[in-house]
């Protein structure tokens, strides 16, 4: 082969190399580009003189085992992330000392103590009626924040799974047009490749997901049980859907290629923001809106018992002080049978902040399951009554077997707690046994439940909100300090990553100097092989 050829081919690779440096240094920084290299190899034909030099491709810098390694610390910080923002909402609304509730509370067991001093006062008596109703209504307003919070989380968790279906759907389209490419130009294509990785970092930021590599080229997306959401060019969906069993939660649920939709556990998505979501929402807002609702409960109802055995300044026995709504038992809408329950308090002190799962088993027969602590157990009704964790439920109508029940004792209780009395002659500071306008013996009475165990038996009032308190804010600091943790690990992988694939600007630049000397070396080649063939020319003229 001729100076010229190889000179020629030459010249061709080192305006390749020239290019893919361009490349590089014009996406230095672009989110998602991996870092190409020319790929040069001898020309295979010529004979034993050589013929130059010839472009094999152009070569990918991506790691997949660092890539994965990211995707998934990312996934876990992302999660984190959300939690954190999340709790810290909670941690804040609890946090107010100064008029938070449990100032409230004092408040109004300083009018209690108020009366004890003059039960007949009529300025004692509605001091005791205004702090009574401050109470009350901070414990609605918290409640409702929470059930806000509730809502807006929903809302989050449904712009998050259709996020994640667009995602999927994207990364199935592009699987198909990298087979079109390869088959078209037998080369890779570096940017769809780049592209569909980017989506997959995107897509573990929503959730966590597995990601294999079929035949060679198609990436399969599945969830970590397995579900596909991306299988080669088709994709599947997530749908966000109310809950069976609870209607005030939204579930996510797979859509199957037949389109009919299966809900999927809440543990099977632990990463990303929908996994910080659910996380958030199981350990941290359903167990403090229940907490604040057991509060409600063993407070107003604890009052309500000892408030009655007293009388009042018309002599008339004691009405209950406090209005209390019953539990929430919810009938799940896959039921096949007729039957709900009605259910009230009924020992106000027993009542706990966990939730249950009554599941029938024929024969008036329950399987009872603590949601919180996973204990289960055999219940049987007795004159179609179930008593357990201090109410008491009554059965109506027939359930089939496997028929389940969602009982919440006190997730709504707050939502439901008043003043009942708007007369304060009404309030019953005197003993049971008629011991005259100046008699306090029930408004001490009423005084000490405060320092009494009514909380779950467990602890006082003050004691119950403080255990809420340090509850949300051990869970703050905990999230934060993992935060904290895994925001390093995720900053020293990507570290890693772009050594291996990121683009270095001092050595693309090292590069683009190196391949103009290639490139005029060639030429050169090119001047000489032209020199020479004009000499030749000349001799035979």
């Amino acid at each position: 082969m001729s100076l010229y050829s190889i000179g020629l081919s030459g010249l061709n690779a080192a305006q390749s190399a020239l290019s893919n440096t361009s490349n590089n240094i014009s996406n230095v920084y672009t989110e998602g580009y991996n870092r190409q290299l020319i790929q040069l190899g001898e020309s295979s034909s010529g004979g034993s003189m050589g013929s130059g030099v010839s472009v094999d491709g152009i070569q990918r810098q991506y790691n997949s085992y660092i890539g994965t390694q990211l995707n998934q610390a990312n996934s876990r910080q992302s999660a984190l992330e959300t939690y954190s923002q999340q709790i810290s909402q909670i941690d804040d609304l609890l946090a107010d000392s100064d008029s938070g509730l449990n100032t409230l509370m004092q408040d109004f067991f300083s009018s209690v103590e108020d009366l004890t001093g003059s039960p007949s006062d009529p300025a004692a008596r509605e001091g005791m009626l205004g702090t009574s109703q401050s109470m009350v209504a901070q414990f609605r307003a918290y409640d409702t924040y929470i059930n806000d919070m509730r809502d807006g989380l929903n809302g989050q968790i449904d712009g998050a799974v259709s996020s994640l279906n667009d995602l999927s759907s994207q990364i199935a389209g592009l699987n198909k047009e990298i087979g079109f490419a390869r088959a078209k130009t037998g080369e890779e294509p570096n940017a769809l490749l780049d592209q569909r990785d980017k989506l997959v970092s995107q897509l573990n930021d929503i959730a966590d997901v597995r990601v294999t590599v079929q035949d060679g080229s198609n990436y399969q997306v599945s969830l970590s049980n397995g579900l596909p959401l991306v299988a080669g060019s088709k994709s599947f969906e997530l749908a966000a859907r109310e809950n069976s069993a609870d209607p005030a939660n939204l579930t996510i649920s797979y859509r199957d290629g037949s389109g009919n939709l299966t809900p999927i556990n809440d543990s099977v998505i632990k990463g990303g923001e929908i996994g910080g979501m659910l996380s958030f929402r199981n350990e941290t807002l359903d167990r403090v809106q229940n907490q604040l609702g057991q509060l409600a409960v063993s407070l107003a109802g604890s009052f309500n018992e000892q408030h009655e055995q007293g009388v009042d300044l018309e002599g008339r026995e004691g009405e209950a002080y406090f209005e209390l709504g019953n539990p929430t038992v919810f009938t799940n809408r896959q039921n096949a049978g007729d039957a709900s329950f009605s259910a009230r308090f009924d020992d106000p002190s027993a009542v706990t902040a966990d939730d249950y799962r009554l599941t029938s088993q024929g024969g008036g027969s329950f399987q009872l399951e603590n949601l919180t602590s996973g204990e289960s157990s055999t219940i049987t009704a007795t004159d179609g009554k179930l008593t357990f964790g201090g109410v008491e439920l009554t059965l109506n109508g027939t359930p089939a077997q496997n028929d389940t029940f969602l009982v919440q004792p006190t997730r709504n209780a707050a939502k439901g707690l008043d003043v009942a009395l708007t007369d304060t002659s009404k309030i019953a500071a005197a003993g049971g046994d008629n011991g005259g306008v100046g008699d306090n013996r029930n408004a001490l009475a009423l005084l000490d439940l405060q320092n009494q165990k009514l909380v779950g038996g467990k602890a006082s009032f003050s004691g119950g909100f403080a255990s809420m308190v340090s509850g949300v804010g051990n869970r703050s600091s905990i999230t934060d300090a993992n935060l904290a943790t895994q925001t390093g690990l995720s900053e020293q992988l990507y570290t890693y990553q772009q050594a291996d694939s990121g683009v270095n600007l001092d050595e693309e630049y090292a590069n683009l100097m190196r391949y103009q000397q290639y490139f005029t070396a060639n030429a050169k080649v090119i001047e000489a092989g032209t020199s020479v063939l004009d000499t030749i020319l000349g001799i035979r003229s």
